[in-house]
């Protein structure tokens, strides 16, 4: 009996230690504050440029991310983990040291930063850069994701699709992005929200310029300095935005698993 109380007593911990400093953010104030402290300028140019900005990254992370999966879920090659492993480096390493990475390369004196500027393109400190450092920061969480669903597909049906004549490209398509789609889905939703909450990386590499690469999480920084109801009040519309987000991927990955479990009794 006392195990049990103590148990519970460190679960109680636990979850208060979790959902307290989210809870707190929204019992605060009262929808109609909420609504009046998110009506500014800055918190409108800040959501719009966070949209677009993380929109665009999402793109190019499916598009690029997606052959990237699958390949490293059908190939085995010498080195094969240490590449596993470097794809994942963005989603434990420090969000301010991927910022410095970014700038020493893409920089106006870095790798290929110089090579930018002869040109008369500057990344660093524009909307570019924005884009580039959710991409880097967020992209691992659909490679991991969809490389996982892509492993998961029996490996028998490409090897079945092909003796029926389908090509490698119709294989792809046809059955391997439908049976991998729900994990493709999550690493999606994963991936927006990250990069929709992005802060380290950005105000290093793009810096904190408002209406040109101040984002939400940014905005939320500078209004702290200022004014806490609307850092308040933006921090909400963030954490609903997440929480959002998490729960369509909690329903994608249930209802994968149901399906899966469904094809398994009826075989």
């Amino acid at each position: 009996m006392l195990g049990r109380l103590v148990l519970a007593l460190v679960i109680a911990i636990i979850l208060a230690f979790l959902f307290l400093p989210l809870l707190s953010v929204f019992v605060t104030m009262g929808p109609v504050e909420l609504f009046t402290n998110l009506n500014t300028p800055i918190a409108y140019q800040a959501l719009f440029l966070s949209l677009k900005t993380s929109f665009t990254s999402l793109f190019l992370i499916v598009a690029f991310g997606t052959p990237l999966a699958y390949w490293m879920s059908r190939t085995s090659f010498w080195g094969k983990r240490i590449l596993e492993v470097g794809v994942q480096m963005p989603i434990v390493a420090p969000p301010a040291v991927a910022g410095v990475g970014l700038l020493l390369v893409f920089g106006n004196l870095g790798l290929l930063g110089g090579v930018f500027s002869a040109f008369g393109v500057d990344v660093t400190f524009t909307a570019i850069a924005v884009v580039m450092a959710q991409t880097f920061i967020s992209g691992p969480f659909f490679v991991v994701t969809t490389r996982q669903a892509f492993e998961s597909v029996d490996k028998e049906l490409p090897a079945v699709s092909r003796t029926l004549g389908v090509t490698p490209w119709g294989t792809f398509w046809r059955i391997m992005v439908p049976l991998a789609l729900p994990g493709m889905l999550a690493g999606a939703a994963l991936s927006l929200a990250r990069a929709l909450g992005e802060f380290g990386a950005t105000i290093v590499f793009a810096g904190n310029l408002p209406g040109k690469t101040q984002t939400f999480p940014l905005a939320i920084y500078t209004a702290l300095q200022s004014d806490l109801d609307v850092a308040v009040a933006m921090s909400a519309l963030l954490l609903l935005t997440a929480f959002i987000l998490l729960f369509l991927v909690s329903l994608v990955n249930r209802r994968a698993a149901s399906s899966a479990l469904d094809q398994g009794k009826g075989a």
